[in-house]
């Protein structure tokens, strides 16, 4: 569904990362973790395309939902421009989400980057089906792009953090402290951030014998599987990342080297 969505908050969260919360009955009312939106950054049509962003939070509640997105180009350059009040041309939500099974007892998130939007609305999901145990692993390249560290700490049992250059928490790859993690615990994984990471995470979760879902990204026109500008190689073919995703099984995807 298309509709204008009025922005209720705008807020600069760290340096070039903005939270936008934005006001919308349908998309808060259908909307599931791990699924997104496209955005058209400004009034005009230029850029001409939407921007596709993660689903951050979902509030039935309040009717609103948030996106979390860093300004990386002229399309998220402008939409960091947007005043509360203002309308948004809003396509959503799309996509395929995190599915939850019912037996889990354990989930361990882990995001790298920008990685981290869409796993807060799935730490509220897990909650809310009563799965005992969540371990958030967040990792980035340094301690400023380390995001919602405290929002994670409100809903969960565990934060663990790994920087780059370890400026906080351990020093190296989120994937190796996901590693070093699954010596003494064992659940279900859940993945989003650079593809490299996503890869590293698939092997360390078929090594360990661990179903694990993976959030992935890719550049995409349209949104709803027309323009076959975001397929990605599997067993099973070519799929459509904003179709036949974002959200994959791991073991289902060819990845490249």
């Amino acid at each position: 569904m298309q509709e204008k969505c009025r922005i209720l908050e705008h807020q600069q969260i760290a340096p070039h990362y903005f939270q936008l919360t934005l006001a919308s009955a349908h998309v808060s009312a259908n909307a599931k973790p791990g699924q997104f939106v496209q955005v058209r950054c400004s009034e005009k049509y230029d850029p001409l395309l939407h921007r596709p962003l993660s689903i951050h939070r979902i509030s039935k509640k309040e009717k609103s939902f948030a996106l979390l997105y860093e300004v990386v180009g002229k399309g998220t350059e402008l939409l960091s421009q947007a005043k509360v009040g203002a309308e948004l041309d809003v396509l959503g939500p799309l996509g395929n989400g995190f599915s939850i099974d019912k037996n889990i007892q354990t989930a361990i998130l882990v995001g790298g980057g920008m990685g981290i939007a869409p796993l807060l609305s799935l730490v509220d999901k897990l909650k809310s089906e009563n799965v005992k145990t969540i371990y958030a692993l967040i990792g980035g390249k340094t301690k400023n792009s380390l995001l919602c560290v405290k929002d994670f700490k409100k809903l969960t049992a565990q934060v663990l953090l790994a920087t780059d250059d370890g400026s906080c928490g351990e020093k190296g790859l989120v994937s190796d402290t996901l590693s070093n993690m699954l010596d003494k615990i064992q659940g279900t994984i859940y993945a989003c951030g650079p593809r490299a990471m996503l890869k590293a995470v698939a092997k360390i979760s078929a090594k360990n014998k661990l179903n694990c879902q993976v959030l992935m990204e890719a550049r995409m026109a349209c949104g709803i599987g027309t323009c076959l500008g975001c397929v990605i190689k599997t067993k099973a073919g070519y799929k459509k990342v904003c179709d036949d995703g974002p959200v994959f099984d791991s073991k289902e995807i060819i990845w490249q080297s």
